[in-house]
């Protein structure tokens, strides 16, 4: 992230760019000063401000209720808080729906929202009108509508889920577009029609291991953004941890020797669960073993850095061949396969449905029946903050 960022700001027309050098990015827990076996309690607080002027929060969808309000309580009355996110991916799972109810809600008492069509398109906030201004500014929100990540068919099934047009998504699907595939299959009966599903696995995973083999970290690394298997749940059959053991059998018949040189073996993909302060390491970090100079390694990139871990300093980690979507938002990769449990699953909604197919760039498969997609796209998720109830106060 922090990388991601400083490149971002490098572009810039700033005046004085040196002030930006030490550009960093952080979690939330991590910004606040998390404390030692505390989850709600942090160094940053009411009472000892954090000491900035502006805070981007990225993928703000995931923020939950209690951990924005220790935020907000946390800034100066004169910070500027600027939320970015989609309202229409998961929201946390602990309590609230914070960025959906801040979107929904309505604007003051007299003030009548920025209209979003192409005439704003790209138009800086100074271009606009007086009374454009006003309530831009008012009302607080601005709806990104260029699409940067993808394009095309992926672009068009996004927005049919997002607008829950089952009839359209199922269309889309079957119309045998080249970067929407869709495999019809109840997988609890049978699992022998995934050749392209194996394929795509198998490419990636030789890309990986290779790159693993001869140390080039770097490279290995960026591998793990080249194919993803996305499931909605943990355990069973359309589990991550069925279809994780299933990627790493397919990668052991595919290449010599894989995963046979111990449980820190080359090539291993890993998922850090849980913040490690002392390592650098935080929830939904990502790495892989790696060789150097004849000794598994773990590569990560920490706060922009390539570094080299012994394996044994790690904690809570555990292989990433597979990732729940829940976990996914925040990454994306170059194509997705996206599990779907059946239909009757509580788990299976629209926002899971679009959170999974918005994390590709290139392709998106779809592993599951009819009734299962429908089923998707015409649930929705019904949770609140009582954010949105707010909406008549000025």
């Amino acid at each position: 992230m922090t990388t991601a960022a400083a490149s971002e700001v490098a572009d810039f027309a700033l005046p004085d760019q040196a002030r930006i050098g030490r550009l960093s990015a952080s979690t939330l827990h991590r910004l606040l000063g998390n404390r030692h076996g505390e989850r709600t309690r942090f160094w940053y607080n009411r009472d000892n401000r954090l000491p900035y002027d502006v805070v981007v929060v990225d993928e703000a969808s995931m923020v939950s209720l209690t951990l924005m309000s220790r935020l907000i309580e946390a800034l100066r009355p004169t910070c500027r808080l600027v939320l970015v996110g989609d309202p229409n991916q998961l929201s946390s799972i602990e309590v609230g729906a914070v960025l959906g109810d801040l979107v929904q809600r309505a604007a003051p008492p007299g003030v009548v929202p920025l209209a979003v069509d192409t005439a704003h398109v790209g138009r800086d906030l100074e271009d606009l009108s007086v009374e454009e201004q006003h309530a831009a500014r008012t009302v607080g929100m601005v709806s990104l509508t260029k699409v940067h990540r993808f394009g095309g068919q992926i672009q068009q099934l996004a927005e049919a889920i997002r607008h829950g047009h089952s009839d359209e998504v199922l269309g889309l699907l079957a119309g045998g577009h080249g970067d929407i595939e869709y495999i019809d299959l109840d997988i609890a009966s049978a699992e022998s029609d995934l050749a392209t599903l194996r394929a795509d696995v198998r490419q990636a995973g030789r890309t990986l291991i290779a790159a693993a083999r001869n140390g080039h970290a770097e490279n290995a690394l960026a591998a793990l953004g080249k194919h993803r298997v996305l499931c909605a749940h943990r355990e069973g059959l359309y589990g991550v941890a069925h279809w994780s053991k299933q990627v790493q059998d397919w990668l052991s018949d595919a290449v010599d020797g894989y995963a046979s040189d111990g449980f820190w073996y080359v090539g291993r993909p890993l998922l850090v669960r849980s913040n490690d302060y002392q390592l650098r390491l935080f929830n939904g970090d990502t790495g892989v073993i790696v060789s150097s100079d004849g000794q598994p390694r773990a590569a990560f990139w920490r706060d922009g850095v390539l570094d080299l871990l012994a394996p044994s300093r790690l904690g809570d980690v555990q292989t990433v061949h597979a990732m729940s979507i829940h976990r996914s938002q925040g990454s994306q990769f170059d194509k997705v396969s996206i599990v779907l449990p059946p239909a009757g699953s509580p788990l299976l909604t629209r926002e899971l449905l679009y959170t999974a197919v918005t994390r590709a760039k290139q392709h998106v498969r779809i592993i599951g029946t009819d009734a299962a997609v429908r089923a998707a796209v015409e649930r929705r998720i019904n949770r609140a903050s009582g954010l949105n109830r707010a909406s008549s106060q000025p």
